[in-house]
């Protein structure tokens, strides 16, 4: 494939005709056709030539036949030149506010820190071709506003709000002379920030679950288990009891939402699962059989393929604890597919700005753990989708109803995972034209300044090389 001297558009300026269409297309005059690419549709299939047509924010035609004739006054085309088109990609376990910013940073910087980093780290991801991301851990309420907004750029987010974590648990970021809060102690800096909620006992959680939710949270995050990056906890020890993860649990049900946990280990994935817990964040150091319990109970799999060099530790009980994690990894992907376990991809990259970018090393990674490039770009795309669905209620991205009676929108919703991760009628326009094919090699979407010619969110184009 002949590649063309690469111009990358700002999110400011655009390019001519087509920021110009996308504009336009806010207003719903003006469409949007790619013509002559190679489909990839999410869902796993070889990617098949045809054209795709975004009306507003959505798709509404994806054909393989004749490209359909646009009219000069209310189309835009971008020919793709053969390229491969795919969904955008979706990352399921960020943190935007601490990517962007060292620990040092937050805890000595006025709290405008965290958020402007964040702001400027979500644009950086949507230029890596992220469209959607869930946060799992951080204020990104108004971050989040903004961008849909279209007031800046990033890529859709589903925000857990703060996380929250017991007394000594993996989100209890406090000194370890500081009066635990639940014992008359003052918040800890993390909590003045909002990344972090410490509660004890049932009272404590559902007033920190119910907390999130008022926020906007589309999904809760617990800590059941020990962490690298925290002081106090071992890997191996259970946090919140069962009774405190019901709790947890109950009142993210009376919201029509799920609670995922940060967990490591077997018995804090059983106690997990026992108590409701949809999502399993992380799991690297389960047993078969955890994993197996997982697929029994309907439990999904959140994680992440990470090597040592992912994260920089001088504390060498962390470092430690990271070797052991990454260990991990291998068995866990390998067991999580021959039980059937639903999997979604994430990075957790945080608090080293210097390797934020590695969030596209990391997903080439899964053509290794996922048996391949097709399938690895599926899990990043379709799959990651599905659980983003689980929000049910708290869905900020949920496609809307049809009206009753109208003739035009009465035809019943296909199941397009809540339309986001795919490329189909009805779906959000979220795509990305690929230089190379990364069904075939995912290692393209290693470099997405060089291999990403196209990229539109929402309908809008916010990168355009093609001349």
């Amino acid at each position: 494939m002949r590649r063309r001297k690469s111009s990358t558009t700002s999110f400011a300026e655009g390019t001519a005709i087509v920021t110009e269409a996308a504009g336009a297309s806010r207003r719903g005059t003006t469409r949007l056709l790619i013509s002559n690419v190679r489909v990839f549709d999410g869902l796993g299939g070889p990617p098949r030539a045809g054209y795709v047509l975004i009306d507003g924010r959505k798709i509404s035609e994806v054909g393989t036949g004749d490209v359909p004739r646009p009219s000069s006054t209310d189309t835009a085309v971008i020919d793709g030149g053969g390229r491969v088109l795919i969904p955008g990609l979706s990352d399921a376990h960020v943190h935007i506010v601490l990517a962007g910013s060292t620990r040092s940073e937050l805890m000595t910087g006025g709290a405008g820190v965290g958020y402007l980093k964040g702001a400027a780290e979500a644009e950086a991801m949507l230029m890596r071709g992220f469209t959607t991301v869930r946060d799992m851990g951080g204020d990104t309420g108004d971050l989040k506003r903004l961008i849909d907004a279209d007031v800046l750029p990033g890529p859709r987010i589903y925000p857990s709000q703060a996380g929250v974590s017991q007394t000594a648990g993996h989100g209890d970021f406090g000194m370890v002379y500081d009066e635990p809060k639940v014992l008359g102690g003052s918040p800890t800096r993390t909590e003045e920030l909002g990344v972090m909620r410490v509660a004890d006992g049932r009272p404590q959680v559902l007033a920190a679950v119910r907390e999130q939710l008022k926020r906007g949270a589309s999904q809760i995050k617990m800590m059941a288990g020990g962490g690298v990056a925290s002081a106090y906890d071992p890997l191996e020890v259970l946090q919140f009891t069962a009774d405190e993860l019901r709790a947890g649990v109950e009142a993210a049900a009376d919201w029509g939402t799920y609670v995922a946990v940060h967990v490591y280990t077997g018995p804090g994935i059983r106690r997990a699962v026992e108590a409701g817990v949809r999502v399993i964040e992380h799991g690297h150091l389960a047993e078969e059989d955890d994993i197996r319990r997982m697929a029994d109970e309907g439990a999904r799999l959140s994680t992440q393929p990470f090597l040592e060099s992912d994260h920089s530790y001088s504390n060498p009980v962390s470092a430690e604890k990271n070797r052991r994690v990454c260990r991990g990894v291998e068995s866990t992907f390998a067991w999580a597919a021959e039980h059937d376990v639903p999997l979604a991809f994430g990075t957790d990259l945080l608090l080293d700005p210097a390797k934020s970018s590695k969030q596209s090393e990391m997903l080439t990674r899964l053509a290794r753990f996922c048996g391949g490039s097709s399938a690895g770009l599926t899990v990043a795309t379709s799959g990651n989708a599905e659980l983003f669905r689980l929000s049910g209620a708290r869905d900020p991205y949920q496609a809307p109803v049809p009206a009753e009676g109208n003739q035009e929108t009465d035809r019943p919703e296909p199941p397009h995972l809540n339309h986001l991760g795919v490329l189909a009628e009805g779906a959000w326009a979220d795509m990305l034209l690929v230089e190379g094919d990364p069904t075939q090699d995912l290692g393209v979407l290693g470099d997405p300044e060089t291999n990403l010619a196209v990229i539109i969110k929402d309908g809008r184009v916010h990168k355009n090389t093609l001349a």
